[in-house]
C-alpha cells in the first residue's frame, strides 16, 4: 500500500479487485486471442505478461485491504507451546507486537466513525448464529445444530469469537508483527505490570519466569493467593531446563510437602528481627507507642537469644513475650559466671531461701524465688551488662500492665506459631526425623535456586503479609551483603567467583505484600543483581496499602518500565498515558453549498459546490479510553526510555503436566478447587 497520502482509507470497499478482475482478464485475452486486441502474438505475450505483474500489485493491495479489515473483527490465534518459547541471553521476550506509532492513532481514531461500522461490527451470520445458539439451547434435536455453530473449528464461518472482551481493533491496527523484546540490562530497573482482574497478568508472568528460569537466573516467585497453574508452571519449567534439584516449594496452605524457611533467623543486624516482627503492627496515632515498645522488648529478647547462641524464631519470640522468667534465668546463669565469684550459686541460693512473699511488691509476688534471687544478687553486687538490665527491667513490670503493652503483637505471633505453620516458620533444626529442606537466601543465591513462594493469603492475610513482608526484608539484607562483599562472602578463596548473581524477584499481587520492607528493595538492590518484576491490579491498592501517597509515588519512580493490560481505573491508566508524547491526526471535513445569482440576466441561477477539506488536530497518542477497552491478554509497554510499544501475548498451549511430579499435581488440583484463581479467559 501507498501510504504518502494525506488520508488513508483502509475501511472502504476494495476497489482494487476491479483493477485486478479487468487485468487479469485483458492479460487471457492478450495471451489467447491477441488479434482481438489489434496485436501480434509477440506484442500480446508482453502486454499480458505486463497486465499479470499490474494485476498482481493490485491484488496484493486488495488482499492488504481484505486482510485488514477481517483483522478488525477477529485477530488470528496467537499461541506458543512452553518448548516454542523463544529464550535469549540478551533480551526478554514479551509477546508479539509493534511499536505504536502516529499511524496506528489515525487508524484506531477512523475506526470511530459511523460509516465504517460495518467493516468492524460482525457479520449478519455471526449474529444471527449467536441467537440461533441462545434460542435453541434448550430444544431437542435442534440443540445439537447449535452446537456445531459453536465449535472453534476452521470449517465453521461463524465460530463464536474467543471471550476476551475489548476491541480488537486496538491491536489490528497493525499487520506487521514481530517479536517484542527488551534488552535484559533494562530489567535491573525493574518492571511493573498492572492489570485488573482475569485479563492475564499471571499467564504474563509464567512467560517472563519461565525465560528466567531457562536462562539459568536465581528465580524467586512470590504468590500470595496461590495460582496453582503458576506453581505447576514453574515447576514445569524447572524439570524442563534441567534444574529440578535447585527448585524448592514454600507453601503456607500446604505444609507437608513444603520446604521450611525462618523468616526471622537471618540477619545483618539483630535490630532487623524486631522491625520484621512489628512491622505489621499499626503505626497510627496512639498505636504508635504500643509498636515502639513492642519493638523494644522484642528486640531485647531477640539480643538475648544471639548472645547465648541461639538462633530466634517466632516460637521462641512468643515463649518468651508471653513469660519472660526462663529466658530471664537462663540469661542470668550464663552471663553471672564471666562476672560473679565462685560461690556466686550459693549465695544465689541463700537469697532465694530468705525471700518471704509477704514483703514483696504486688507486681513481683507469685514469680519464681530463684529468678529474683538473681535479679537481687546482680543488682547488689553492682553487675551491670545492658542485655540482662533489659531484661530486669521488663520482669519488673506489672504482668497485667506488660500484657496490655504487649497485647497488639500477641494475636500475630499466635498465628505465626499456630498448627503446623509454626513448623514451617520456626523451624527445629535439631529434628533429624523432618527431611524437609530448610531454605537460606545466601545459600539460594549461591546455588542460582528456584523459589515458589505460596502465601495462602486467601486463608490468612495477616499470616500472608507477615510471612512475606519478614522474607523482603530478610532479602534486602542480603542484597546489602552482596552489594558490599559479593556472593561468596565467608566462602574459602579456591571456591571463590567475582560473577554477579541474577536474581530475578517476581511478586505477583504485590501490593498485598508491599510494605516498608520492599521500598529499599527497589531503591538499592539493582547493584546488586536484583530485578524486581512485580504485578498488581490498580495503583491505588498500592497507596492504599502503604498508607502515603509520596511514599507510593517514592515506589513508582522506581519502575523503569511499565506494562498496562485493560485497567479498570482512570488514575492508573493514567500513569502510562500522561507519559507518552502527542501526534498530529487528520480529519476530514465535507462541505457543501449553495450560491443563488443575483444577475436576473445571467442564465444561471445558482452554483453549488462540494469539498473536503482537511484539518489536523494534536492528541495523545492513545488516551485512557483506549487502556481500558484492551482485550485480554494484551498490554501497552512502554519500554526503554519511552518507546511505546503494543504486544499481545501467546496464549498457552497446555501442555507440560507431565513434568510435574505426582504429589504437587494432587497439590495442583487442589488448590484449583480451593482458591478457583486460575481463569482459562484463552479457552473457547
Amino acid at each position: 500500500m501507498n501510504n504518502n497520502y494525506p488520508v488513508e482509507a483502509l475501511l472502504r470497499p476494495p476497489i482494487e479487485l476491479w483493477s485486478v478482475l479487468c487485468a487479469y482478464g485483458t492479460a487471457i485475452i492478450a495471451v489467447m486471442a491477441p488479434w482481438s486486441l489489434m496485436m501480434t502474438p509477440a506484442v500480446g505475450y508482453g502486454t499480458a505478461a505486463m497486465l499479470f505483474l499490474f494485476g498482481s500489485i493490485r491484488g496484493k493491495d486488495a488482499f492488504y485491504v481484505l486482510r485488514y479489515q477481517r483483522n478488525m473483527r477477529k485477530l488470528p490465534e496467537y499461541s506458543l507451546t512452553p518448548d516454542q518459547l523463544p529464550v535469549s541471553y540478551r533480551r526478554l521476550f514479551l509477546g508479539r507486537g509493534f511499536l505504536w506509532q502516529q499511524k496506528h492513532t489515525q487508524r484506531l481514531r477512523d475506526t470511530l466513525s459511523p460509516k465504517v461500522r460495518c467493516y468492524i461490527d460482525q457479520s449478519r451470520w455471526y449474529k444471527l448464529a449467536r441467537q440461533l445458539e441462545n434460542r435453541w439451547e434448550h430444544v431437542p434435536l435442534l440443540n445439537g445444530f447449535v452446537s456445531l455453530l459453536g465449535k472453534n473449528v476452521w470449517w465453521n464461518p461463524v465460530r463464536p469469537l474467543p471471550p476476551v472482551g475489548g476491541k480488537p481493533q486496538i491491536h489490528a491496527v497493525e499487520m506487521q508483527e514481530q517479536n517484542v523484546t527488551m534488552d535484559l540490562g533494562e530489567r535491573v530497573g525493574h518492571t511493573l505490570v498492572l492489570g485488573t482482574t482475569r485479563v492475564g497478568k499471571s499467564r504474563f508472568a509464567e512467560i517472563l519466569i519461565s525465560q528466567d528460569i531457562a536462562r539459568g537466573d536465581t528465580v524467586i516467585v512470590f504468590d500470595p493467593k496461590g495460582d496453582a497453574a503458576l506453581m505447576k508452571r514453574v515447576i514445569a519449567e524447572a524439570r524442563r531446563a534441567g534444574r529440578s534439584d535447585e527448585l524448592y516449594v514454600f507453601h503456607l496452605g500446604f505444609p507437608d510437602i513444603s520446604c521450611r524457611y525462618n523468616a526471622i533467623g537471618n540477619f545483618s543486624r539483630i535490630t532487623e528481627i524486631a522491625s520484621r516482627l512489628t512491622n505489621a503492627l499499626s503505626s497510627e496515632g496512639n498505636s504508635a507507642a504500643f509498636r515502639e515498645f513492642a519493638w523494644r522488648f522484642t528486640n531485647m529478647i531477640s539480643v538475648a537469644l544471639v548472645k547465648m547462641g541461639k538462633r530466634p524464631d517466632y516460637r521462641q519470640i512468643t515463649r518468651y513475650i508471653t513469660n519472660i522468667e526462663p529466658l530471664l534465668t537462663e540469661y542470668y546463669r550464663q552471663w553471672l559466671p564471666s562476672v560473679a565469684p565462685e560461690d556466686w550459686e550459693k549465695q544465689v541460693q541463700t537469697m532465694a531461701g530468705n525471700i518471704n512473699e509477704r514483703d514483696l511488691p504486688f507486681s513481683q509476688k507469685g514469680r519464681s524465688h530463684e529468678v529474683l534471687a538473681l535479679v537481687r544478687y546482680a543488682k547488689e553486687n553492682e553487675f551491670y551488662d545492658p542485655v540482662a538490665d533489659g531484661l530486669r527491667s521488663a520482669f519488673e513490670y506489672d504482668k497485667t500492665y506488660f500484657d496490655k503493652i504487649v497485647g497488639s503483637l500477641l494475636p500475630l505471633m499466635e498465628k505465626l506459631i499456630s498448627e503446623k505453620i509454626a513448623a514451617l516458620i520456626s523451624p527445629d533444626y535439631t529434628d533429624i526425623d523432618d527431611l524437609r529442606p530448610i531454605i537460606d537466601w545466601r545459600q539460594i543465591i549461591r546455588r542460582k535456586g528456584i523459589v515458589y513462594i505460596g502465601l495462602d493469603a486467601l486463608s490468612d492475610m495477616a499470616v500472608a503479609s507477615a510471612v512475606g513482608n519478614s522474607m523482603f526484608a530478610d532479602l534486602v539484607s542480603v542484597s546489602g551483603e552482596i552489594y558490599k562483599h559479593g556472593t561468596d562472602h565467608g566462602m574459602p578463596e579456591e571456591e571463590k567467583t567475582q560473577e554477579m548473581p541474577t536474581i530475578s524477584l517476581h511478586a505477583d499481587e504485590f501490593n498485598e505484600l508491599i510494605g516498608d520492607e520492599f521500598i529499599p528493595l527497589l531503591n538499592k538492590s539493582g547493584g546488586s543483581g536484583f530485578q524486581v518484576t512485580a504485578y498488581t491490579q490498580t495503583w491505588s491498592d498500592v497507596e492504599a496499602r502503604i498508607g502515603d501517597k509520596a511514599k507510593a509515588g517514592q515506589v513508582a519512580g522506581n519502575f523503569n518500565t511499565l506494562i498496562m493490560m485493560r485497567v479498570k481505573e482512570l488514575a492508573t491508566a493514567e500513569m502510562l498515558t500522561n507519559q507518552i508524547d502527542s501526534c498530529e491526526v487528520t480529519t476530514i471535513m465535507e462541505v457543501s453549498g449553495v450560491n443563488d445569482s443575483a444577475d436576473p440576466s445571467s442564465s444561471v441561477d445558482f452554483t453549488s459546490k462540494n469539498e473536503d477539506r482537511i484539518s489536523v488536530t494534536e492528541m495523545p497518542y492513545i488516551s485512557p479510553a483506549t487502556i481500558m477497552a484492551l482485550p485480554k491478554g494484551q498490554a501497552f509497554a512502554l519500554l526503554e526510555g519511552g518507546n511505546l510499544w503494543k504486544i499481545r501475548m501467546p496464549m498457552p498451549v497446555e501442555a507440560g503436566d507431565d513434568l510435574i511430579p505426582k504429589n504437587m499435581q494432587e497439590i495442583s488440583d487442589e488448590m484449583k478447587r480451593r482458591y478457583l484463581s486460575n481463569d482459562h479467559w484463552w479457552a473457547d
